[in-house]
């Protein structure tokens, strides 16, 4: 038994005008991406130049300071006249002038002394001349001189010294004395300082010092000068 087909159900019919409407459709859709695109591509170069332009025509500028006012003029001080009630005396001046009949007194030379140059105290280890000891004077130069005084202010210090005081105040061990004094402009012995770690020891290194003889002052540029000296007393108590 054959199939019937109905012909309003026949879809062949239609198939050219279907085909028809797809190319168009196609064909529509490809040109508005054809025209989208450029259209993209034309402001994007609108804008490009539109900024480059806008570099170009910007200009920096830079904003001037005024300089501030001048200040106001201060303000005039108020003077006030105060009357003087005090009677003030003229002096005269008498004219200075001579005439034939005053007699005109010779004016004597006056001398001008020069004051002398003071030099203060200087200390033995950097004097120019040193003081000179008794039986020094035997050197020449100013090294054995300077070392002759040393040796015999040591050797008087030590047959002077009591060395046997450290033992009556029991005291041990070493024992350090330190003395000061100035050998002055002539020679004598002054200012004689000491510390000790006993009094006693203290006061008899002073003694010792006074009884130093008298010498020769040092000198300083060629001009006599105090002399600072230092001595330092060592001895040990069995």
């Amino acid at each position: 038994m054959e199939a019937k087909k109905n012909p309003d159900v026949d879809l062949r019919k239609n198939s050219l005008f279907y085909l028809a409407l797809g190319l168009a459709l196609v064909t529509f859709l490809i040109w508005q991406g054809m025209e989208w695109t450029a259209y993209d591509e034309v402001a994007k170069e609108e804008v490009v130049d539109m900024i480059e332009d806008d570099d170009e025509e910007m200009i920096m500028t830079q904003q001037l300071q005024q300089p501030p006012p001048p200040p106001p003029p201060p303000a005039p001080e108020i003077i006030e006249v105060v009357e003087d009630e005090e009677e003030v005396e003229e002096t005269v001046i008498e004219s200075t002038e001579t005439t034939e009949e005053e007699v005109i007194q010779e004016v004597e030379t006056v001398e001008v002394v020069e004051e002398e140059e003071i030099i203060e105290d200087v200390p033995f280890s950097v004097i120019e001349d040193a003081p000179i000891f008794p039986g020094c004077e035997k050197y020449s130069s100013k090294k054995e001189r300077k070392k002759c005084m040393s040796e015999k202010v040591q050797k008087h210090v030590n047959k002077k010294f009591n060395t046997e005081l450290a033992s009556d105040l029991d005291l041990e061990g070493v024992q350090k004395i330190f003395v000061v004094f100035k050998i002055d402009r002539s020679g004598n012995i002054t200012d004689v300082r000491s510390r000790a770690p006993h009094p006693r020891l203290a006061k008899e290194a002073e003694k010792v010092i006074k009884s130093l003889p008298k010498m020769k002052p040092g000198k300083q540029r060629g001009k006599p000068v105090g002399v600072n000296y230092t001595l330092p007393i060592v001895f040990k108590v069995q």
